[in-house]
């Protein structure tokens, strides 16, 4: 597999020698990761202002001193990073059970340690690649919602219309305009929505 372009991997762990050697791992594989010694550390890093705009996953160690992993994850809830920042952690037997429990709130997956290096690698790019398909929505979406911005309010009208399915001379009657007018927003309703009809405008607004 290729490695998905400009990804970064955030390898949270503690112990120096697990990050260590997962940052050594990564780097064989061409991927990019940043360590931290502590979810606190972590936590700084992406807090504030900070926002995933490119492929992106986080290895968590569940337990740490300090703030442990589950803490972490829950504040990634609450940052909104999920999912495209999908969350892997990293386990001891012990904590299998807990990690299941984070899977079923929407951590990506565990691996239990001692772990298999490409079993590792193989969850991360899945990872990775989910996170990449995270962010495309997320542009589509936002452009979307540029392009309705980009409307003006009697093309807003026109539209809603014209979505409910009515022909150009109820469009007219209810708006009190000209049929004609009625063609010229619509067709620039579909130039700015960038669509070719009116199902197809429809299909659109139905992603908001």
């Amino acid at each position: 597999m290729e490695p998905i372009q400009n990804a970064t991997v955030y390898i949270v762990d503690d112990d120096a020698s697990v990050r260590e050697a997962l940052a050594w791992l990564l780097r064989s594989r061409r991927l990019t990761s940043e360590t931290f010694a502590s979810a606190e550390a972590f936590d700084e890093r992406i807090s504030g202002a900070f926002a995933i705009t490119s492929p992106s996953c986080a290895l968590l160690d569940v337990r740490m001193g300090g703030m442990s992993g589950l803490a972490m994850f829950e504040k990634l809830i609450g940052y909104g990073l999920l999912p495209t920042l999908p969350v892997i952690f990293l386990t001891g037997h012990a904590d299998v059970p807990t990690a299941v429990d984070a899977v079923k709130r929407g951590a990506f997956d565990f691996c239990e340690k001692p772990f298999s290096d490409n079993v590792l690698v193989d969850r991360i790019e899945q990872a990775l690649m989910q996170s990449a398909a995270a962010l495309a929505q997320l542009n589509e979406h936002t452009s979307l919602r540029a392009r309705l911005d980009g409307l003006t309010e009697r093309e807003r009208d026109v539209m809603a219309l014209v979505v409910e399915g009515l022909p150009n001379k109820l469009v007219a009657d209810q708006l009190d305009i000209s049929v004609r007018t009625v063609e010229v927003h619509r067709a620039r309703v579909f130039d700015k929505m960038r669509v070719k009809s009116a199902v197809e405008l429809a299909n659109l607004l139905r992603n908001l």
